[in-house]
């Protein structure tokens, strides 16, 4: 509740933006992603960056956004918006916040990260700045339609639209939500927990200033926050009972905040009204052959802590580079199976995570007391560390066997010193292809067969190497980083296994 209120190919014609053209439109692309919201948008960013022919459809005819619904961005999620050079396009237009929410507020500040707190910035400014870069990337939308059906076979996937028009991929990935067609039109289970608690949301003008901030009683949580830019008033209620029959009306919300606050302050002219659950689902699998799921038609959760738009864009960025390198086939198909062993753990802990906190805020005296004890344990430093970077992304571990700390781990942005001056390593990876960073003397390595897939950088660094939760950790000789930022092999020239992870996550070397 708290995130509630506070260069491809050939191009689409039609209602397609990006590459827009009055031309027929052709119906063959290598990606096509069904949604065009977060994480419909950053995956065809980066599918783009790899030189992917990729085509989104959206059923808005324009990238407006009724409502502000999601809001903030946490530490990962604007690094990996950092590894390719367009944080500061949403720092620019967001406001920093030094805290995450875990039941209580968790100071995030003393994170090692650059980016050490959230930025509160709404999704509909979220989708219009990814929207942008995407243009600039020369993404075709096909706009105002819908995927309605989709038939898969060895060789690609058959996507028909609303409209009557046929699309032919040679891979689908289904972003469009928790209700999603291609989830369900691929045959993927989606099991969970089905819903216990409804909360109605609105922004709509009262003619009464209201009771601004949280409010409890015994129904549970409620809130009234600002909407920016404006007088209108978000508004966030739990309901007394399940409610899942209707949609929602602005009487529905009058009589809400009647019973609440004793009045409705004269609310009138609703932008917005939604309801929303803790409904909590995990599709069983991320992949059925040539289809494949992120974001929201993957994982649904109640929305407390503010984590779901965040694990769908880096749903986005884990499979973007892997699915560019099957696609140009620099890769065999079995590199996907990976997106589902990583992401899978992932959103399943974020699931239970979000579950935990929407038992915190039942409102007898035995969640009270357990709300008391957590609040306890939560202000001790450590407790309050690993808390505060399980919710902003910072602790992601991929399982890539024994070794290093730093294997399966974000790789922290240092500062580097090389040939060509102070460079960040994110900077590195502002074209979403890996980089092997070497530490030690220069010219020690030679991966000449992997030349034309993988950047090999000399640099020096003589500072701490700290990272969220462990502390420091020994300083690497070198480090193999994957286009989406965490570390894939730590080693020096005389350790094995570099070759290998080369092969395993880049494709075998080119013929000589």
């Amino acid at each position: 509740m708290s995130a509630l209120l506070s260069t491809s190919g050939s191009h689409a014609a039609g209602l397609a933006t990006g590459a827009e053209t009055t031309e027929a439109a052709k119906t063959n692309h290598a990606v096509v992603i069904a949604g065009g919201g977060p994480t419909g948008l950053m995956l065809a960013g980066e599918l783009a960056l790899a030189g992917v022919d990729v085509a989104i459809v959206e059923r808005r005819v324009s990238q407006d956004l009724t409502g502000s619904r999601a809001g903030g961005l946490h530490a990962r999620a604007i690094e990996v918006l950092d590894q390719r050079g367009i944080a500061g396009r949403f720092l620019s237009q967001g406001q920093v916040f030094p805290v995450v929410h875990f039941h209580i507020p968790l100071d995030i500040s003393d994170a090692p990260t650059r980016h050490n707190y959230v930025l509160g910035l709404w999704q509909n400014h979220i989708e219009r700045i990814l929207a942008e870069w995407v243009g600039e990337l020369a993404v075709t939308i096909y706009r105002g339609r819908e995927v309605t059906d989709i038939a898969q076979d060895d060789t690609g996937v058959d996507v028909a639209l609303s409209d009557g028009q046929s699309l032919r991929a040679a891979y689908l990935v289904g972003c469009d939500g928790g209700r999603s067609l291609v989830r369900k039109a691929a045959g993927i289970a989606f099991p969970g927990w089905d819903p216990t608690t409804s909360w109605l949301i609105a922004e709509a003008e009262t003619a009464e200033e209201p009771k601004w901030g949280f409010h409890q009683d015994a129904r549970g949580i409620h809130g009234i926050g600002k909407v920016e830019n404006g007088g209108s008033a978000r508004i966030v209620l739990t309901e007394p009972q399940l409610r899942l029959d209707s949609e929602p009306t602005l009487r529905d919300v009058s009589e809400a905040l009647v019973a609440v606050y004793g009045t409705d302050y004269g609310i009138h002219s609703p932008t917005w009204i939604s309801r929303f659950t803790d409904m909590t689902r995990q599709a069983a699998a991320y992949r059925e052959r040539r289809v494949l799921l992120a974001g929201d038609a993957a994982h649904v959760h109640p929305p407390v802590g503010g984590q779901g738009l965040n694990t769908g864009v880096q749903d986005a960025v884990n499979l973007g580079w892997k699915l560019a390198q099957v696609v140009k086939r620099t890769s065999p198909e079995s590199l996907l199976d990976t997106y589902h062993a990583e992401r899978f753990p992932v959103a399943a802990r974020v699931l239970h995570n979000t579950m935990a906190q929407v038992a915190l805020r039942r409102t007898d005296d035995r969640t009270k007391a357990l709300g008391d004890t957590m609040s306890e344990l939560l202000g001790m430093a450590e407790p309050r560390r690993r808390f505060a970077a399980m919710l902003s992304g910072l602790d992601i571990h991929y399982d890539l066997g024994e070794g290093h700390k730093l294997l399966g781990r974000r790789m922290p942005d240092l500062d580097l010193l090389t040939a060509d001056g102070p460079l960040r390593v994110f900077t590195l990876l502002h074209d979403a292809r890996p980089v092997l960073l070497n530490l030690a003397e220069p010219g020690g390595f030679d991966i000449t067969p992997w030349a034309d897939r993988v950047k090999l950088v000399d640099a020096r660094y003589a500072g701490t190497w700290e990272l969220p939760v462990l502390g420091a950790v020994p300083a690497p000789a070198a480090v193999l980083i994957r286009p989406d930022g965490y570390v894939a092999w730590v080693g020096d020239v005389t350790e094995p296994g570099l070759a290998d992870a080369l092969n395993t996550w880049f494709g075998p070397p080119a013929a000589t």
